[in-house]
């Protein structure tokens, strides 16, 4: 019987191979952290500091070369990132030369909430505490509401979108019927915005109704503005009442 040698030093190689990279694993896992790295992956200003986020990830007081990288628990690490109410994402790692690395995407702030406390609502609708580190300039929120404002999320965002609505509107009243009250940054002109819906139309009529009576020099004279009655603009003057 012919021995063939070729089969055996296949599998001479492939147990060689095994054991050589079982060895390099088991020797890097052996080793210990030499950094942090932390990546903020949105484009807001930071909520939350890269220390108190180092603090998340690695909460003894221990340094951080101490640390082996087998002992670590990478999907604890993301939880309590994801448990702050600051962030909205997180994904923990570490790198082949021993660098604990965290990409954090951070929550978004489109409105401030006035409460006691204050907080922010976020585009996703969600309850978001102010920071101790930042102060988001996004249009204040007052009135009633008993889903904590998430059904005007939709009418805050579109505002947020529209270079001129988000440079005029500085804040919303929702009243008890769920109707919407803007408030304007350099007028003292309610817009009654009705119910937080047709949102397209709603903004085309009132950018007309401000252009037409801010080039003839008279938008101070009006005291209101009602959006609802579909493409009809009803405004009143600081003593009396007209259509435009």
């Amino acid at each position: 019987m012919r021995v063939n040698w070729w089969y055996i030093k296949i599998a001479l190689l492939v147990v060689l191979i095994g054991f050589l990279f079982g060895f390099t694993k088991e020797r890097n896992n052996a080793r210990n952290l030499i950094g942090i790295d932390v990546e903020f992956t949105d484009e807001n200003e930071p909520f939350i500091t890269i220390d108190a986020v180092n603090k998340l990830l690695i909460q003894k007081e221990v340094k951080v070369t101490s640390i082996v990288k087998e002992t670590l628990v990478l999907n604890e690490m993301e939880q309590r990132l994801l448990d702050n109410p600051m962030i909205r994402n997180a994904e923990v790692f570490v790198t082949v030369d021993g660098i604990l690395g965290a990409r954090i995407e951070q929550r978004n702030p489109i409105a401030r909430v006035a409460a006691s406390p204050d907080y922010y609502l976020d585009e996703d609708g969600e309850i978001m505490p102010l920071s101790n580190v930042y102060t988001a300039r996004v249009p204040l929120v007052t009135g009633f509401s008993r889903t904590n404002f998430k059904e005007i999320v939709p009418l805050i965002l579109e505002v947020e979108k529209d270079e001129f609505m988000k440079s005029s509107v500085v804040g919303l009243h929702v009243q008890k019927d769920g109707s919407v009250i803007l408030r304007l940054r350099k007028h003292e002109l309610d817009v009654n915005f009705g119910q937080p819906s047709d949102i397209a139309r709603k903004f085309q009529n009132f950018k007309a109704f401000y252009k037409k009576t801010k080039d003839d020099n008279i938008i101070n004279s009006y005291s209101s503005v009602d959006l609802e009655f579909g493409n009809q603009v009803v405004a009143t003057k600081n003593n009396d009442h007209g259509t435009r």
